[in-house]
């Protein structure tokens, strides 16, 4: 590598990763591409992607990225394995004017913000994975965004919890608003709080993917996401989801209907979490009824995961449990179950009474329970709740459904 470039020296310098060739010759390609970074010719390296960084090569090649790399357009670098070295604020000189696609994952940067205000025509920025060590506030992180006009896509994923903004921090008079004109894709995964003190600061009118995952807690108050969605006009198309219950959290995934081949999940939202108590509720205080995406919503699915084991199931939780997580969707009209969320939700309509039997899930038509078997259990369970529905003047008609695997909805 050191004398290719000599031989075309007008040639722009692409260095690509190895392609998982972890045997002798990754070796080779490693020192290839550390020399093209330390080489004179450093300043026509227009790309740089390493997918396999390791902490034995980490010294070297952070060495060597602390001068100016004034053609680079494209830097992606992914650690593998423990935490490295926090990068200092030399990194690429301080300065990356021409920058339009930066993605780091598990690499701890303090200092970002700095070198970011350079990068006015950044289109993607994907920071995954943050150790601790690395934590940007959202502060800062929205100072950053103010000049990045052209950004369309923005990955913020912190490694743990630990991403809590400090609340002395935390701004009380309302902030300044400003406007991302070319956001389409925006992914978060962090705390609430984080999440609450960035989305008071932006708005994305052209917002039509946001995936949000959030650490379990137990006080969820979330207006700034409320809000932040509500001003995606792409959003408001939504009309169907589907709440899948894992092992390990509880997500609700919200699309078009009737779904087209090639349409993608517009909004997906995950609560990291592994108790199923937890789980029931979390969501509610996340997806209330003031969410005015998920109070407009017409069709929802809720299952659970193919294998999810029987043991999931707290013995603790309550029918309330099930009627909060309904409470939300408000114009629902068709709403499908799997067989063992049926046997629990029925359970949990069964016991309303009087005025609650028309206010708990007020516009519903059609119950739809997986599988092709007898129904007879389930409607004997409902058979309270559809007979005073019906006495109401709002009638519920159950049959089958033949459910998609949760898989299929990611």
């Amino acid at each position: 590598m050191s004398e290719v470039p000599d031989a075309w020296p007008v040639m722009p310098v692409i260095l690509l990763p190895s392609n998982g060739e972890f045997h002798s010759k990754s070796d080779q390609w490693w020192d290839n591409m550390v020399a093209a970074l330390e080489s004179e010719h450093h300043n026509r390296i227009c790309e740089i992607d390493i997918d396999d960084m390791t902490n034995s090569r980490w010294e070297r090649f952070a060495a060597a990225m602390q001068k100016p790399f004034p053609e680079l357009t494209n830097l992606c670098v992914w650690v593998m394995g423990d935490v490295v070295p926090v990068l200092p604020d030399s990194f690429l000189g301080g300065s990356a004017p021409r920058l339009r696609e930066l993605s780091l994952e598990g690499i701890p940067f303090p200092s970002m913000p700095k070198l970011l205000l350079s990068a006015h025509g950044l289109v993607e920025l994907s920071l995954v994975n943050i150790p601790d060590s690395g934590y940007i506030s959202p502060d800062a992180m929205a100072t950053v965004l103010t000049v990045m006009t052209t950004l369309e896509s923005l990955r913020l994923q912190f490694r743990s919890p630990q991403s809590l903004p400090d609340p002395a921090s935390r701004p009380l008079p309302p902030p300044t608003r400003f406007v991302l004109p070319a956001l389409t894709k925006l992914t978060f995964r962090g705390v609430y709080g984080y999440s609450e003190d960035l989305l008071a600061r932006i708005d994305a009118p052209l917002l039509d993917y946001f995936f949000i995952s959030f650490f379990v807690d137990f006080n969820f108050d979330v207006p700034q996401l409320h809000r932040f969605i509500g001003h995606a006009e792409e959003l408001k198309a939504c009309n169907h989801a589907a709440v899948s219950i894992f092992p390990d959290s509880i997500e609700l995934s919200v699309y078009p209907k009737p779904r087209e081949v090639g349409q993608y999940t517009r909004l997906w939202l995950q609560i990291i979490c592994t108790e199923s108590d937890w789980q029931l509720s979390s969501f509610p205080q996340v997806c209330s009824s003031s969410f005015p995406l998920i109070s407009a919503l017409e069709e929802l699915e809720i299952k659970e995961y193919d294998y999810l084991p029987s043991s999931h199931w707290n013995d603790d939780i309550e029918d309330a449990q099930w009627l909060e997580l309904l409470d939300p969707f408000t114009a629902l009209k068709n709403l499908y179950l799997t067989h063992e969320i049926a046997q629990r939700v029925c359970g949990a309509l069964q016991e309303l009474s009087g005025e609650m039997v028309t206010e708990v899930l007020p516009t519903l038509r059609n119950l739809f329970v997986d599988g092709f078997g007898s129904l007879e259990h389930i409607e004997e369970a409902i058979r309270p709740f559809v007979a005073a529905r019906q006495l109401s003047g709002h009638p519920v008609a159950i049959d089958h459904w033949q459910r998609k695997s949760v898989l299929e909805y990611l």
